[in-house]
C-alpha cells in the first residue's frame, strides 16, 4: 500500500495446526484492498497464497468488521500505516474482538502504541465503545486519523522515571472473585498504593471475558502488560503473567518492550530516520526486520549492547 508494489505472499501460516487465512487476516486483506482499491487474488478463508495489486491510498469513512472474536486491533494495524501519510483525514470503525490472546488489546494501542506514532507527526486517537473477548466478540472502537505530509523521527533510548504504575483486573459475565484474587496477588508482590489497583466489571461486554492489565507511565514511553483469563488458568496464574511479563521489562531497563518494539519497527522505516533501545528480539520482529528490508529497501541496524538490551535503528 506504501510503495504501490504488487506482491505475491505463499505458505501463508503454513506451520500452523489450521494453516491459511482465519477470519481476521482474512478481513485485514479486504480491509487493505478497500483503502487502496486493491485487485486481490486468493482472499478467502483457509487460503495459503494471496496476490495483491494495490491502487491509491484513499482516506475516508469504513467500517470493517471481522464477524467473529478475531482481533481488531491487528486489522487497524494492517491499514494504518498508509493512511498516516494519506491525503486526508479517516475515520476507522472496528467490529470484532479487542481484547483477544496473542494479539495487541486495545489498551496496548490506545497508551503505548498510537502515542508514539503522534510524536511522529500524524495525530492518531482511538475511543473504545464495546469490549469484546474470545470467544464471543461483538466489541467496538474507533479510530480518527490526522495524517502528515511525511514522518518524523523518533528516538526512544531512554525511558526516563517511572512516573506512575496502575494494576486493572476487568471482568466480563464471570464471578467478580476471579478479578479479586487476581488483584489481591499484585498487592502482596508489589506493594504499590491503593489506589494503583482496580476491578472493572464489564457489563456490556457480550460474552465473557477476563484479563488483567499492568500499565507503567515513564518519563518517554508507556508500556502495558497483558495476562488473559483461559479455562483452567487459575486467577492467580493469570496474574502471575502480566506481574512477570512487566519484571522483565523493569529489569531490562529499556523503554521499547517486546512487542512495541515489533510494532514501532514499520513507522521508524517510514520515517527512514530514527531508533529505539528494546529487549531481546522476538520471533516476530526478527522476521519484520526482513519484511522492511523486502519491501522498502531499508536495512534495518540491530545491534547488541548486552544481555538484555538490544539497540534497533535506521538511517
Amino acid at each position: 500500500m506504501l510503495t504501490g508494489t504488487p506482491f505475491r505472499i505463499e505458505k501463508i501460516r503454513a506451520g500452523r495446526s489450521r494453516p491459511g487465512l482465519m477470519r481476521q487476516h482474512l478481513t485485514a486483506v479486504q480491509a487493505a484492498a478497500q483503502v487502496c482499491g486493491a485487485e486481490v487474488n486468493g482472499a478467502t478463508i483457509a487460503s495459503s497464497q494471496v496476490i495483491f495489486r494495490p491502487g491509491r491510498v484513499e482516506p475516508g469513512e469504513y467500517t470493517f468488521s471481522v464477524g467473529t472474536a478475531g482481533s481488531t486491533t491487528l486489522v487497524l494495524q494492517t491499514v494504518l500505516p498508509a493512511l498516516l501519510t494519506a491525503s486526508g483525514p479517516s475515520k476507522l470503525t472496528f467490529e470484532g474482538g479487542t481484547h483477544n490472546p496473542f494479539a495487541p488489546p486495545f489498551d496496548f494501542l490506545a497508551k503505548s502504541f498510537l502515542p508514539i506514532v503522534s510524536r511522529m507527526g500524524p495525530r492518531v486517537s482511538a475511543t473504545l465503545e464495546r469490549f469484546g473477548f474470545y470467544p464471543a466478540g461483538g466489541g467496538r472502537f474507533t479510530v480518527a486519523v490526522e495524517p502528515a505530509a511525511r514522518l518524523n523521527a523518533i528516538e526512544l533510548l531512554e525511558r526516563g522515571v517511572i512516573r506512575s504504575h496502575r494494576a486493572r483486573a476487568l471482568i466480563a459475565n464471570l464471578p467478580q472473585t476471579i478479578a479479586e484474587r487476581e488483584i489481591d496477588l499484585l498487592r502482596r508482590r508489589t506493594a504499590w498504593a491503593a489506589s494503583d489497583y482496580a476491578i472493572e466489571a464489564l457489563g456490556e461486554a457480550q460474552g465473557p471475558g477476563n484479563v488483567v492489565l499492568i500499565e507503567v507511565e515513564c518519563e518517554h514511553v508507556s508500556e502495558v502488560f497483558t495476562g488473559f483469563g483461559e479455562v483452567r488458568h487459575s486467577a492467580e496464574a493469570v496474574a502471575t503473567h502480566a506481574l512477570q511479563a512487566y519484571q522483565r521489562y523493569l529489569k531490562a531497563e529499556v523503554p521499547v518492550g517486546p512487542y512495541l518494539a515489533d510494532q514501532v519497527m514499520l513507522p521508524l522505516a517510514i520515517a527512514g530516520r530514527g531508533a529505539f533501545m528494546t529487549m531481546p528480539l522476538t520471533l516476530h520482529s526478527i522476521t519484520h526486520v526482513e519484511l522492511i528490508r523486502q519491501f522498502l529497501g531499508i536495512e534495518m541496524q540491530v545491534q547488541n549492547v548486552d544481555s538484555d538490551r538490544w539497540q534497533v535503528g535506521v538511517g
